[in-house]
């Protein structure tokens, strides 16, 4: 079987929060090839949404592996005292920890992970998003994997027919859960609609027994106990062959739907889907970016990739993605486009409620009225 890793980390900012320096993709790229030449990776690819690292990589050793993950840390610190040496901003933001310990999990950098046997054509699609959170994919799988209107495929298509099961987690509490869809369809929508706690972590094929998709599910938030920058998902999905076409795992983002993240993480905006070339967040560090990287998989080796937003067809998604950030800003520090009150709880908002404590006091008991003569 083939694992296919996707492990990001924002480790300096070029400029601001903006994008990644082409010195730091370089020395990345340098350790995967050496990673491939000695044979701890089977094939190995640098890319970058906004200011995150994403390391695309296949190999043999499973999820959730020593040799990756450690492998992985060590190329983030590497990109990240280019980042001090340049002075770039937030250098190291995501690195959480002093030491490795085993894996990366609550250490700060995102990763999905899936493993499969690879099919005879192996087509992929890998999600890297700028300036939003791992509930920005809720939406988008839904469509792809639950919802007729996106895939016609849920309906004509025999293998797909029986529909999928979702794995659902609860950031907030640290559980999951298992939807059988269609049948749980309306329980999982109850859920999934909250993505600041709920997020979809991987969907199965019920007819093919397979994983097809896996998400990055990482809240820096959440480890840290503050707000250190947002947590730039990054999602994985197999099409084709009993799967979802290419086409519908592309046309959720036709829809530039609303997420949380923008400036300082505390903004909703809408997700615009871009090419490579267009993934670095400027106007009020937004609006938030998605790529679409496609590959070809044989043998473990990543054919591509195939920049799949890099098409007219994605135009109006963008045009209308600027139409809904100009709406937005129009609210200013106001509701809906700031997060609500319980979201903010890793902003300053905690740091206001103790300064002004104080200074709130009971409102005057309401006047009793007037018996009538």
């Amino acid at each position: 079987m083939i694992t296919l890793s996707i492990i990001k980390a924002d480790t300096g900012g070029f400029v601001g929060h903006s994008s990644v320096h082409p010195d730091m993709l370089a020395a990345a790229q340098d350790a995967l090839a050496t990673a491939v030449g000695d044979h701890l990776l089977v094939d190995a690819q640098v890319a970058s949404c906004g200011d995150d690292i994403s390391l695309i990589m296949t190999h043999e050793h499973g999820a959730d592996a020593e040799p990756i993950h450690s492998f992985a840390w060590d190329t983030f610190l590497r990109t990240t005292e280019i980042a001090k040496r340049l002075g770039l901003y937030g250098a190291g933001q995501d690195l959480l920890s002093d030491a490795f310990s085993g894996n990366l999990r609550g250490m700060g950098p995102g990763y999905a992970e899936l493993e499969f046997t690879e099919r005879p054509s192996e087509p992929i699609i890998c999600f890297l998003a700028d300036k939003t959170e791992p509930g920005a994919w809720n939406l988008p799988l839904y469509k792809m994997f639950a919802d007729p209107f996106n895939t016609a495929g849920l309906v004509i298509d025999a293998n797909m027919h029986a529909g999928f099961r979702f794995e659902v987690y609860d950031l907030h509490e640290e559980k999951k859960i298992w939807f059988d869809c269609p049948a749980d369809l309306y329980e999982m929508l109850m859920y999934i609609g909250a993505p600041a706690r709920y997020v979809i972590h991987s969907v199965q094929s019920k007819t093919l027994g397979e994983q097809a998709a896996a998400t990055s599910t990482q809240r820096l938030s959440l480890i840290a106990g503050k707000y250190v920058g947002k947590d730039d998902p990054v999602m994985i999905v197999r099409a084709q062959s009993g799967l979802p076409a290419v086409g519908e795992v592309l046309e959720p983002f036709a829809f530039p739907h609303t997420v949380a993240g923008c400036m300082r993480g505390s903004h909703h905006a809408p997700m615009m889907p871009v090419s490579i070339g267009q993934a670095h967040p400027a106007r009020f560090d937004g609006p938030p970016r998605v790529t679409a990287l496609g590959f070809q998989v044989r043998d473990g080796k990543l054919i591509g990739p195939r920049d799949m937003f890099d098409d007219p067809s994605f135009d109006r998604a963008r045009s209308k993605a600027n139409e809904v950030m100009d709406y937005m800003r129009r609210h200013g520090p106001f509701e809906p486009h700031r997060l609500p009150l319980e979201d903010l709880e890793y902003t300053t908002m905690r740091l206001l409620e103790e300064r002004l404590a104080p200074r709130w006091e009971p409102m005057a008991p309401a006047s009793l009225p007037v018996p009538a003569k």
